[in-house]
């Protein structure tokens, strides 16, 4: 496969800091946690910023965070795999992916608390999927899923570049999505829980779900009750 990782000369003196700090996905996700989620608000353009722009800006959306992820662990021998997760009401989401002892595992970053990442624990990048339980709200249910290595993307400065790397979600768009299909007494039953939990506490985003297999969550979203915001 062609694009390999950058030499440690590619990276500048701060980002090779950066790199040799974080050297887990358990230290990755720390630092994205501590990450300003990137809202692009108005008048502001949309942007897909590399790891070097997430660096210099200091904020990320999901996709900048899976592709920052991708480019630290990287360099520590992890390959650059990113997974999709489509959703019906097309909010999807991407969140970096790797296997440890054998088991499946993400680094992600959101603005639902129930969306980051997810210690490796699942035999499968299906089963992986299947935990995003927090995305049945008032119109998101994950339907799809897929993967790919961003290598396969070649000469394409996916983890570089100053300018935004539209590439990258264009080949999310293309890659095959495996359906996932979900009770529909089950979805109804959480989001029914979800409604009710607005109803009762409106303005604020819930905590109920089993959160065993969640990796560390930014801890605003522990005070008391994290506020509602979309993802």
């Amino acid at each position: 496969m062609t694009g390999g990782a950058p030499p440690p000369r590619a990276f500048t003196p701060r980002e090779r800091a950066l790199i040799q700090r974080l050297r887990t996905p358990a230290a990755v996700q720390a630092f994205l946690n501590d990450l300003t989620y990137n809202t692009e608000p108005p008048p502001e353009p949309a942007t897909l910023r590399s790891f070097r722009g997430v660096v210099a800006q200091g904020t990320a959306n999901c996709i900048e965070a899976a592709i920052t992820a991708a480019v630290i662990l990287e360099q520590h021998g992890y390959p650059p795999i990113v997974m999709s997760l489509e959703s019906v009401d097309e909010l999807d989401h991407v969140v970096f992916v790797y296997r440890a002892r054998g088991r499946w595992g993400s680094v992600a970053k959101s603005r639902d608390p129930g969306l980051h990442g997810r210690k490796p624990v699942f035999r499968s990048l299906r089963h992986l999927a299947l935990d995003y339980w927090p995305y049945v709200d008032k119109t998101g249910l994950v339907r799809a899923y897929g993967s790919v290595d961003l290598r396969v993307l070649g000469r394409y400065d996916w983890r570089l570049s100053r300018k935004n790397v539209w590439r990258v979600e264009r080949l999310l768009f293309e890659i095959p999505h495996r359906p996932i299909r979900t009770s529909a007494a089950r979805v109804g039953h959480e989001r029914r829980k979800y409604l009710d939990f607005l109803a009762a506490h409106p303005g604020r985003k819930p905590l109920f779900y089993d959160q065993s297999a969640w990796t560390p969550i930014p801890a605003h979203f522990r005070a008391p009750l994290a506020r509602a915001k979309p993802r």
